[in-house]
């Protein structure tokens, strides 16, 4: 077969090639956000790390969350836990990829299923001895154009959640803001 004849027919394939397997057209664009918030926090590293872990976050954060754990059982705060989180009629699953108490870094990646992959990441730098800086980003995927707008709105929630954190996390500790 000459050159002339395969490229003739792979011209005659790609012409008579079914509609469903030919590749799509660019797909729709899928948001992704990234925010991060910082505050300070009275306290050292060494106290305000654990109230990082899924399980101690409850003595904070509000009864909007109510990890239920997978894995381990009993629930314990650890790297590689498994949990899942209750969102109005959506549930999130979580996996704790990073728990790192002595060096400051947590980080979760969470997903709601066809709808969002998101990533919580948290860095705990000493400012002094009795002071810690927190830095936590949140990074946002949309799983369908459909969620677009909802990953659109939580970005924004995410981004001025830093004041919320802040205070609620001061409360649970005892302490009064500087």
């Amino acid at each position: 077969m000459t050159l002339h004849m395969i490229i003739l027919a792979l011209g005659i394939l790609v012409v008579n090639t079914p509609q469903s397997l030919k590749p799509a057209d660019s797909p729709a664009e899928l948001v992704h956000v990234s925010n991060t918030f910082h505050f300070d926090i009275a306290a050292p590293v060494a106290r305000l790390a654990p109230l990082f872990g899924p399980e101690a976050e409850r003595s904070w954060a509000g009864k909007h969350w109510n990890p239920e754990f997978l894995y381990p059982q009993p629930a314990k705060d650890t790297e590689g836990a498994v949990f899942r989180v209750q969102h109005g009629q959506h549930t999130s699953v979580w996996v704790n990829t990073l728990f790192d108490l002595s060096g400051g870094r947590m980080q979760y990646v969470a997903f709601i299923d066809d709808v969002v992959v998101t990533t919580v990441d948290v860095k705990l730098t000493s400012a002094d001895p009795s002071h810690t800086s927190v830095q936590v980003t949140y990074t946002r995927t949309a799983l369908q154009p459909e969620a677009n707008d909802d990953v659109r709105a939580l970005g924004n929630d995410d981004r001025d959640s830093g004041p919320d954190w802040q205070n609620s996390i001061e409360k649970c500790l005892g302490i009064a803001p500087n």
